[in-house]
């Protein structure tokens, strides 16, 4: 993002581009995205246990100065059936909207929609 573009990019990441990277790449490129300002919308969502460590990969990057972190809300898996367990077919999880806690709150989330804010004008 340059100087002059004051506006608030937000990127709609397709489960395809995900689905090509191993867990700690993805981490990576959620991080490095985010740090940089933007706003991703995960189209299939982070696993729980993709969350945990993206908070924790998070909190070692966090600088008062330039980036205190992130804001990041979804769907969990859903609880797979002991036939879907006993088959193998896990359920993915949904989809996850990540961005700079600077920038982005959640407003509500319930089972059909999650509703955020982005605040502009709090990044220099």
């Amino acid at each position: 993002m340059t100087k002059k573009d004051k506006g608030i990019s937000v990127n709609l990441i397709s489960r395809h581009k995900l689905e090509e990277l191993s867990s700690n790449e993805k981490l990576d490129f959620i991080l490095k995205e985010v740090q940089s300002g933007k706003v991703l919308v995960l189209e299939q969502g982070l696993t729980s246990m993709e969350q945990t460590s993206l908070i924790e990969h998070t909190m070692r990057e966090i600088e008062q100065d330039t980036f205190i972190g992130i804001e990041m809300e979804g769907y969990s898996e859903d609880r797979p059936t002991f036939l879907q367990k006993f088959l193998g077919k896990m359920k993915k999880p949904r989809m996850t909207v990540i961005g700079p806690a600077d920038l982005l709150k959640t407003i509500r989330k319930d089972n059909n929609m999650i509703q955020t804010k982005i605040i502009p004008g709090k990044r220099s």
